[in-house]
């Protein structure tokens, strides 16, 4: 099998795969289903070994941090690692905590403790790429030194980069701050909303990582929005010898102004899957990727429109 395409991440520099790795399906019970640690050290030696080098994590992800630590942190050299900042870092929540969310706390106090956990579970001295989780507000970054404290671990050495998990409505403020090298953002070919905001992202120099291009497409479950939709947009007839889930990753991949795409899972099959389906077919044909935004907006998945600026 040839081996993966790589994409520049933006102004960071960074050569990474296409084709990401997302750590959540690592976090197991009670947030998630129970994961081994056999399955776990399986999978994420299966992602290194495939080629892939950019992997994705969260302390809010449970055990996945540990895991990464315990089970490739020996192969460090081979990846590069992203983890999230402002989660709640403490023996128990804050009260505002109330309604099973998990927490987000962006004072200078929670992102140093968090950040150093991070680099404890996962046995490194440096996160490569360091994302604010939860697309905080500017005021939020600034009110109480969140920003500040990591723009300091980035003078320090324990962060290479700095990023933003970030969504509407707070997206194009991150944009315009000019401080982000790199942004994830939720895409798929039914979660189109943010597709402008993702070229403007781009454009201005970040780099871009899409999540739920694969498992946020979800007409593999035949129920739900999202399966009301794919119903709605009619479009099993481009789909050729492709599965659906199939299409929707390759949706994803077309997007131009992508650099990878993070995807979890604890099979080695689905992984092979997600490989095979990047490698040997890559992008959707233009006549195809056309055809389907053209069916895709009729049906309301679309870019959302954004607001004039000025006079």
């Amino acid at each position: 099998m040839p081996d993966l395409p790589k994409r520049q991440l933006g102004r960071t520099g960074l050569q990474v795969t296409t084709l990401g790795y997302g750590a959540m399906e690592l976090r197991g019970a009670p947030r998630g289903r129970d994961v081994s640690d056999e399955q776990a050290e399986r999978i994420l030696n299966a992602v290194l070994d495939a080629g892939i080098n950019f992997i994705d994590t969260s302390i809010d992800y449970g055990v996945a941090e540990e895991r990464i630590g315990k089970y490739i942190s020996h192969r460090r050299s081979e990846y590069y690692l992203a983890t999230k900042c402002g989660c709640w870092v403490g023996d128990a929540p804050p009260p505002e905590s109330a309604g099973g969310r998990f927490p987000h706390v962006f004072t200078a106090e929670n992102i140093l403790a968090g950040v150093n956990q991070s680099l404890a579970r996962m046995k490194t001295d440096y996160i490569d790429v360091l994302q604010f989780h939860a697309s905080p507000s500017k005021a939020q970054l600034e009110a109480h030194g969140a920003l500040d404290t990591v723009l300091d671990l980035k003078k320090q050495g324990k962060v290479r980069f700095i990023g933003m998990s970030g969504t509407i409505p707070n997206l194009r403020e991150q944009i315009d701050m000019g401080v982000f090298d790199e942004f994830q953002i939720p895409y798929s070919a039914l979660q189109r909303e943010h597709e402008t905001l993702i070229a403007e992202a781009s454009k201005a120099g970040a780099g871009i990582v899409i999540r739920g291009g694969a498992a946020r497409g979800g007409p593999g479950k035949e129920q739900g929005d999202f399966w009301e939709t794919w119903q709605k947009v009619g479009v099993d007839d481009l789909l050729g010898d492709m599965t659906r889930m199939e299409f929707i990753l390759r949706f994803t991949y077309t997007l131009p102004d992508l650099d990878t795409t993070i995807v979890g899972t604890v099979s080695p099959e689905h992984l092979q899957d997600n490989l095979n389906a990047l490698l040997l077919k890559g992008p959707l044909s233009p006549d195809v990727y056309e055809e389907a935004k053209r069916r895709l907006a009729a049906a309301g998945s679309a870019p959302t429109p954004l607001p004039m600026i000025g006079p």
